[in-house]
């Protein structure tokens, strides 16, 4: 029994060399490729991964004299806090259904990925993919300039549109019920065109045949699309559907803040605003990082609970 135990020993350290050696020649071998990855794992290290020991602070009293391990703990002091708030389901409640009508709107770059491939006329498809993807590359803050000017009471493009047809002028970014619209549909104006250059290539590489073959057994253009571009595209729905799920309660920041004011505060109050009231305006930084950290985790439980979802549905996932 003592020899085999024995042998087995080694047999394992040898394996153990030969793994090692093999990671090696794959190192030297591919030595270029890891180098390219060197600055964006540096980088993710430094600004990602190292200050997450900050996130303690969520459990302290910190104090900048006393710096974040001298800080005294608190415990979950922060959270039930938070919770017992009159204001937390408010937030609560903004932040969610902020973050579910930007997801309800995902479909949306698909149906505009699918309908340009479509497009026949070159011409014609390079001009609208310019006019959709122009959008993306407008900063949030001369966006939000841009919707703040068409959306003005007095001298907006749009109040004037409507007062053609005698409807009064509407103050939108004065009325709560405006924001949640506002935010989101001009969310998609902005990024759809974007959004869907990724489906757009992996429609590219549906196989022309596929369409000949359907085209000869008699179907039709929208059954080509249900039956081959659309499963062509599956995978990466699946991955970006994740993704947004995950970043459900990560809704931007500064737009809603720019966008902000004193008259819309009851449906443009989120999390990330909250958070930064009161962790920089108000120095209460043991506060603000609970309230952060408390989102973080929700946004963590929905990536894993959709994933684990898709996974056992189409068989894509994450991990």
């Amino acid at each position: 029994m003592g020899i085999e135990t024995g042998t087995e020993k080694v047999l394992n350290t040898q394996m153990t060399v030969k793994r090692s050696l093999r990671s090696r020649k794959k190192i030297k071998k591919y030595w270029r490729l890891y180098v390219m990855m060197a600055p964006a794992i540096i980088f993710f290290a430094i600004f990602n991964y190292y200050p997450m020991y900050g996130v303690i602070i969520a459990f302290k009293e910190y104090s900048p004299r006393l710096g974040i391990l001298g800080s005294p703990w608190v415990g979950f002091t922060h959270f039930e806090r938070f919770f017992d708030a009159y204001y937390f389901w408010d937030i609560l409640k903004n932040t969610l259904l902020i973050g579910a009508y930007q997801l309800a709107m995902f479909p949306v770059p698909i149906i505009l990925a699918l309908s340009m491939n479509e497009i026949r006329n070159r011409h014609f498809k390079k001009i609208t993919q310019t006019i959709t993807y122009a959008p993306h590359f407008i900063s949030v803050v001369v966006m939000t300039g841009m919707i703040i000017a068409f959306l003005s009471p007095t001298s907006g493009i749009i109040n004037n549109f409507i007062g053609l047809f005698g409807v009064e002028p509407i103050a939108f970014l004065s009325e709560p019920a405006w924001f949640k619209t506002i935010f989101v549909q001009s969310g998609v104006w902005q990024t759809m065109g974007w959004g869907a250059i990724v489906y757009l290539a992996a429609l590219a590489g549906v196989s022309p045949e596929l369409h000949e073959a359907a085209t000869i057994d008699g179907a039709t253009r929208l059954q080509r699309i249900l039956h081959i571009n659309i499963p062509a595209i599956v995978p990466i729905i699946s991955i970006l559907l994740i993704l947004d799920v995950g970043n459900l309660m990560a809704v931007s920041f500064e737009k809603i803040y720019l966008l902000q004011n004193p008259l819309n505060m009851q449906a443009s109050d989120v999390i990330q605003t909250f958070v930064y009231r009161t962790g920089l305006l108000e120095a209460q930084y043991s506060f603000s990082a609970a309230v952060g950290l408390f989102n973080s985790v929700i946004n963590l439980i929905l990536l894993v609970v959709v994933n684990y979802v898709v996974r056992k549905t189409t068989k894509n996932s994450l991990w």
